[in-house]
């Protein structure tokens, strides 16, 4: 294992030992044999404040193009509360181990490199977005990585998230941390900025372009809040939906060309049969809210894109005022799986359902260039305390969280903290 040290990095004095209390700073490089963690086990599948029980469990390993992360912030994010309902599938059924550290999103210091890594050293300061891959075969060399069997998420389908004081990341994960952000800020943005990148620019011939216009769905979350900024920075135009009055300042504030309340109309869910009385009712209402829209755009004038997530509740109205040739992308089902649409709309008006997942290095360091230049504003909501990160993940569960993105403290003692000297500072 190679320990090159950056020598712009600050020293200073700590015993080395087996296990550091959280926030407690290990010498610069030492890797201790154990750490605290928030895990899960599939026996306590469930809500995230009993699924997620704090731990003592080994530090884990790196191979030769890995790279061991000591964690200052973590991202909370909807992943993390699959993993603990373990569903739509359990993280047990991919990965086989007995404890899944979730999370996703981190903010940390190298802290040992494998000794095939030449790209970081330790004491860099860095982000992590969350794609894996083994880098063998084809789509990895040439293609879209996101397309390879091998692909998958860090901290879901893998067990050793960011929900613990190291996490094991591949080097290609490591994108530079923004320095004038917080370690908070800086861990609040990387999976909900890279995948709403992907999203919006990531699916040619419909990678967005100025002056269309994208409708998006939850606007004032943390997806949302990302789109509508990157939505700006293309020189197009967003139309936010929110379900709640308070958001809509916040939404604006972002740059949305409009907001549209969704609870104004009442066409969300599965479609009713087509043809029936029930199905006249929610047509009308679609209508509606399309001519909302039109109050914004034009008349007349549909849009080109449609920014999905929600799924189930909104996917019905999602391909209905999408424009001809225009596409509804889509990342997530954050409502239910089940999607219904009328059909003929679809292909009568030759229009594109396109999902999307993540995204690649190339895409995620696309928009990470786009915070480091401070172009973009992390929409940090909240920050916890390690000990309420199962109540995060509850707040998130029961749709209570405030407009934009959290964060959780690990080794971070306190918020406001930008340096690791900063950081031993505050110790």
């Amino acid at each position: 294992m190679a320990l090159d040290t950056n020598p712009e990095v600050l020293s200073y004095e700590a015993p080395e030992k087996d296990l550091y209390e959280m926030g407690e700073m290990p010498p610069m490089g030492y890797v201790p044999k154990q750490m605290y963690a928030w895990a899960i086990r599939k026996e306590r599948h469930g809500n995230p404040d009993s699924a997620m029980l704090q731990e003592v469990v080994d530090v884990p390993a790196i191979d030769s193009h890995d790279v061991l992360v000591l964690v200052m912030a973590a991202g909370v994010n909807y992943n993390g509360v699959w993993a603990a309902l373990g569903k739509p599938i359990s993280p047990f059924d991919g990965h086989k181990q007995p404890y899944h550290i979730a999370g996703s999103d981190a903010a940390g210091i190298v802290w040992a490199v494998g000794d095939k890594v030449k790209k970081w050293k330790v004491g860099d300061e860095v982000v992590i977005h969350c794609n894996q891959d083994d880098g063998e075969d084809e789509e990895c060399n040439g293609g879209d990585p996101m397309y390879s069997p091998s692909q998958r998420i860090w901290g879901y389908e893998t067990p050793d998230g960011s929900f613990a004081q190291f996490t094991n990341v591949q080097s290609q994960q490591l994108m530079p941390r923004p320095k004038h952000l917080t370690w908070e800020e800086s861990a609040c943005y990387t999976l909900t900025l890279a995948t709403a990148y992907r999203m919006l620019f990531g699916h040619e011939p419909h990678d967005l372009k100025p002056g269309q216009n994208v409708l998006v769905w939850g606007a004032s979350g943390g997806l949302g809040s990302y789109a509508i900024q990157l939505i700006n920075t293309a020189g197009a135009n967003a139309i936010g939906v929110i379900s709640d009055e308070s958001k809509r300042d916040f939404v604006m504030g972002l740059g949305a060309k409009g907001v549209l309340n969704r609870k104004d109309f009442n066409c969300w869910g599965q479609m009713p049969t087509v043809n029936t009385p029930e199905y006249a009712a929610w047509f009308k209402e679609a209508r509606k809210f399309g001519a909302a829209i039109w109050a914004i755009t034009g008349k007349g004038v549909n849009v080109d894109m449609v920014f999905e997530h929600p799924g189930e509740a909104t996917f019905p109205v999602s391909t209905f005022v999408c424009k001809k040739g225009g596409m509804v992308v889509i990342c997530a089902g954050t409502t239910g799986f089940n999607l219904t649409l009328d059909v003929r709309y679809m292909w009568m008006h030759q229009k594109r359902l396109q999902g999307s997942h993540f995204a690649h290095l190339k895409q995620a360091a696309s928009a990470n260039k786009l915070m480091l230049e401070r172009r973009l504003d992390p929409c940090m909501s909240e920050v916890f305390s390690w000990a309420d990160l199962p109540d995060a993940h509850m707040k998130m569960l029961r749709n209570e969280h405030k407009p934009g993105n959290m964060s959780v403290l690990v080794q971070a003692p306190k918020t406001g903290l930008r340096t690791l000297e900063d950081v031993l500072e505050a110790k």
